[in-house]
This record gives structure tokens, sequence and C-alpha cells, in this order.
């Protein structure tokens, strides 16, 4: 996999992308971070849908991060009007959903609307590390 030219810069070293976790819960987020981050990953986190936009528009460039990986219920703004701003205003940014309450209906829609992949939680290390490499393979600012 090739690096990418931001994500971990700030580190001043090259990491393989950045990836915005949201979810509500902590241990989650926590989880995923650790994963994440030992992969060679930089992560950012929020606690909601609205937290991850405020994320998302803070900086001179808001397109650093490269995957979204998003819960569907949460407070505030839940996930699944959080997926359709992401979806609207950065659409070369690929969305992983990871939920603990799976939905047939409301995953066959997420997908047909962009997701690019639908976990059910608890997710194991391999298949999380493997939705963000294939999320990243379908980085559209990255195709030619």
């Amino acid at each position: 996999m090739p690096l990418w030219p931001f994500g971990m810069l700030t580190k001043e070293t090259p990491g393989l992308g950045r990836v915005l976790v949201v979810d509500d819960e902590e241990n989650i987020r926590k989880i995923v971070r650790l994963t994440l981050t030992k992969a060679g990953y930089d992560v950012e986190e929020a606690e909601d849908g609205g937290k991850a936009i405020e994320v998302l528009n803070t900086g001179e460039n808001p397109l650093m991060v490269d995957v979204i990986i998003c819960d569907i219920r949460m407070p505030r703004i839940n996930g699944v009007e959080a997926i359709e701003y992401f979806l609207a205003q950065y659409p070369s940014i690929p969305i992983i959903v990871q939920t603990g309450y799976p939905d047939l209906q409301l995953s066959t829609s997420l997908l047909k609307q962009g997701v690019v992949d639908y976990l059910v939680k608890p997710v194991d290390r391999e298949k999380l590390l493997g939705a963000v490499e294939r999320a990243l393979e379908q980085r559209s600012i990255f195709k030619f």
C-alpha cells in the first residue's frame, strides 16, 4: 500500500493515512484508535456526528481525512445524518459504518448511497484493517 503525502506528517513521518473515528462509545473509539495507530494510521476522534463535522471543517484543508468510520446510533447528530452530510460535502472520502445494531435494510440503503463497508461490532482487528485498506484504495481523489 502506498504512503499518502499526508496523514501522520504532523509527526514528521508519513503514515498510511488519516482516519476519523466517529462513535459515542469512548471504549470503542479507544480500541479502534489503538488498532489503527499500531497499524500505521493517524487517527482523529469524534463522539458524535456534530463533533465529526467540526473536525472535518477545522483547519486550512478539511480534506485531511482519508477514511471515516462512523457509528449509527449516537446523540445529537446521529450516524445516518452525519453520513448524509459526509457524502454530500466530502464525496471523495470513503465511509465505513461500524454499528452494534445491524439492520439489513439500513445497510443496503447506506451501501447504495456510497458507504464502502458496513461492519458489525465487535469488529475484529483483521476485518477493521481490511475495511480501512479497501476504503483507502477506493478514495476517489487518487483515481486518475
